[in-house]
């Protein structure tokens, strides 16, 4: 009979464990009706333009991914675009992570692709959603570390603008989807989302209500969310499998042959209802070689021994990866890569052939542990579950696991440059648990700054106290430095996301301080007393912002620096306005003002959050009302050179015109003297 032949085109580009695994014979769905008719339900309603929202919660190994699988299969017929983000725990910490796979994945990026080819890939996917990608492609470019060249105007935003900026572009492209058909937007494992996703999250919440979408979010149980108020949100939370359910699922694993009796309830017992457990029992019992299989059963061939069958689900894994002893090896390596890796880096680093690692792999996909996606080398694969990832990697004894994730981070270092860029934070992981805790410092400090420059504050805050936290056992002459620049990135990061006179900003910046006078002179100096004048000035210490600000022009002064002085000055002046010194505080602004220069001050604004030409404007302006060179202006009014009623040329030229009048005091005795009285003093009206 002829046989019908394929030829292999490209990798697949399914999207998750579950469609890699589909056609492969998935366990029916069992004791789950009511729950997939609840989705379907709101299915319904999406389509009729009312947006939902579900959250699909349970304990691990329960079955929601199975759930939703078995959703999708029954939406094979209908026209709707799936959005499939997949939150993970290694990436818990990196802004945005989920979003990011999927433009990428949605894009068809290749890792060979150049900037220009992933530019057109990007427009190519934006203009689904909107017809003119020109202002929203440089926000995508940027959340993708694409690099644009001239092919877009710089962005001249602050990073909480920018950050702002590119949700509200990701929430219209969604939008922009929504009104071509329906959207099924599946958010799985939020558990592990970055804090940046669940704000995202959070928004678009909000904006679904109106609009034929359904945001599908799978959690595990102890995952509290604050957005679960919403008319339009349903909480749907599974429970474990009954005795007749996990019945029917080992019969169905074993096609349809019944277990013997006492085989069958030590597995029911064991189980208890946790379908991943039931499944991957029933399979190491089937492996175990304790029975044997009949025309219509099997049988055991001899008493079962007490200990037979595995009592946990990790005893039940353990015993499967030991019966598969030349794949072992893979997958324990492969563990410390993550839950999800490449051939192309599993090769790097295990000590196999290519044969070998090959036939290990295969090993492993034969028996459900590993899922895969494409033809190796251009395979991905994936644990089929964060419980079968977890046993694999803890069946590794403490060294060797060390020495992988020092090889893991080396290669990655060496052969995938680009994931050093924008993931610094895996790279801090994997040197932290291979205990180089310095380079992992390092890396950690990277990956704050770079959340920093994004606003993910809540981030920053997590990689910075995450490096501090691998100093402990490094020599002094080097912690110290090191310390220093993480404390005061953590300073910044924590007074965006706390406020300025939280406690831990002052903590955090007075760390910093002491590690100044024990390092000696350092420019770092200047902005740890900065960060200091600021946690003052808020809290309303006017003597300790004042002694600051001292010390801050002291040190600018010092330097010689322009710039520094400004600053200076500005730190300066207002307390002492609001100490009532206000011809000192009007001196020290008009002093900043008159070394302003916009154009060299401008990284000012990201180092120190203002731009301290405007304030030194500000606050000179309160000082020359303060002090009664003050009152209000009329066209007519021939000492007023304005071109309309409180509008004149600025004292200050540079700066254009300002609003109101600041002019020579008015003699007491003239007409136009507004006091109520004679003196020397002006009034102030």
């Amino acid at each position: 009979m002829p046989v019908r032949a394929w030829v292999a085109l490209r990798a697949s580009t399914v999207e998750s464990r579950f469609e890699a695994l589909h056609g492969l014979g998935l366990v029916p769905l069992i004791g789950r009706e009511a729950e997939l008719a609840l989705l379907l339900n709101r299915w319904e309603r999406v389509r009729e333009g009312e947006g939902q929202v579900v959250l699909l919660s349970g304990e691990p190994g329960i079955g929601k991914s199975r759930l939703v699988r078995a959703f999708r299969d029954r939406l094979v017929r209908e026209v709707y675009t799936p959005l499939s983000h997949f939150c993970s725990p290694f990436h818990q910490t990196s802004p945005l992570h989920p979003v990011i796979d999927l433009l990428e994945r949605a894009a068809g990026f290749e890792r060979d692709d150049s900037p220009t080819k992933k530019l057109d890939k990007l427009e190519t996917l934006l203009a689904q959603a909107t017809p003119d990608v020109t202002e929203t492609a440089p926000l995508f470019a940027a959340l993708l570390s694409i690099a644009t060249g001239d092919r877009y105007r710089a962005l001249e935003l602050s990073s909480e603008q920018q950050k702002q900026h590119t949700f509200k572009a990701i929430l219209e492209q969604l939008t922009g989807l929504a009104t071509h058909q329906p959207v099924l937007a599946l958010y799985e494992d939020v558990h592990w989302a970055d804090p940046s996703t669940l704000e995202l999250l959070e928004s678009a919440i909000d904006r679904v209500q109106s609009l034929p979408i359904l945001v599908l979010i799978t959690c595990r149980s102890e995952f509290s969310p604050r957005w679960t108020g919403h008319a339009h949100l349903t909480l749907l939370t599974l429970s474990r499998l009954g005795r007749r359910q996990g019945t029917s699922m080992i019969e169905q694993l074993t096609g349809g042959k019944p277990l013997p009796a006492e085989v069958l309830a030590q597995v029911l017992a064991r189980t208890d209802g946790v379908p991943l457990f039931v499944e991957e029992l029933t399979k190491a019992v089937l492996e175990s070689g304790l029975m044997t299989e009949e025309k219509d059963q099997y049988v055991l061939t001899g008493p079962l021994p007490p200990l037979a069958i595995p009592a946990t689900l990790h005893d039940s894994l353990m015993a499967r990866l030991d019966r598969f002893a030349p794949v072992k090896q893979a997958a324990q390596t492969a563990a410390c890569i993550g839950r999800e890796f490449s051939y192309e880096l599993v090769a790097l680093i295990a000590s196999l052939s290519e044969e070998a690692l090959r036939d290990a792999l295969n090993g492993l996909c034969a028996a459900e542990l590993v899922f895969c996606r494409g033809t190796p080398p251009d395979a991905t694969y994936r644990f089929k579950h964060a419980l079968v990832h977890e046993v694999a990697y803890r069946s590794l004894l403490r060294s060797r696991r060390q020495q992988l994730h020092a090889r893991i981070a080396t290669v990655l270092e060496e052969n995938f440059s680009e994931s050093a860029e924008t993931h610094p934070e895996l790279l801090g992981h994997h040197y932290a648990e291979a205990g180089l805790g310095d380079r992992a410092a390092a890396y950690f400090q990277r990956a704050g700054a770079r959340a920093l420059e994004r606003s993910a504050y809540l981030e920053a805050i997590s990689h910075l106290t995450r490096g501090l936290e691998l100093l402990g056992s490094l020599p002094e002459s080097v912690r110290a430095q090191r310390e220093l620049d993480l404390q005061l990135a953590l300073g910044s990061a924590l007074t965006a996301a706390k406020g300025y006179a939280a406690p831990e900003v002052e903590q955090a910046y007075l760390r910093a301080q002491a590690l100044c006078d024990q390092i000696g002179p350092t420019p770092q100096l200047f902005p740890v007393l900065h960060g200091l004048y600021r946690i003052y000035h808020v809290r309303g210490d006017l003597i300790a912002a004042r002694k600051v600000g001292e010390h801050l022009t002291e040190l600018a002064q010092s330097r010689r620096d322009p710039s520094l002085l400004v600053e200076a000055h500005r730190a300066l002046g207002v307390p002492l306005l609001w100490l009532g010194d206000a011809v000192l505080a009007r001196a020290k602004f008009e002093e900043g003002i008159a070394l302003y220069d916009a154009r060299l001050l401008r990284s000012h604004s990201y180092s120190y959050g203002i731009d301290p030409g405007v304030v030194c404007l500000s606050y000179a302006a309160l000082a020359w009302w303060v002090l009664g060179f003050w009152r209000p202006c009329a066209r007519e009014e021939p000492e007023c050179a304005g071109i309309g009623r409180g509008i004149i040329p600025s004292p200050y030229p540079r700066f254009g015109s300002g609003v109101g009048c600041l002019a020579p005091p008015v003699p007491p005795g003239s007409a136009k003297h507004g006091g109520v009285g004679a003196g020397s003093r002006p009034a102030l009206w």
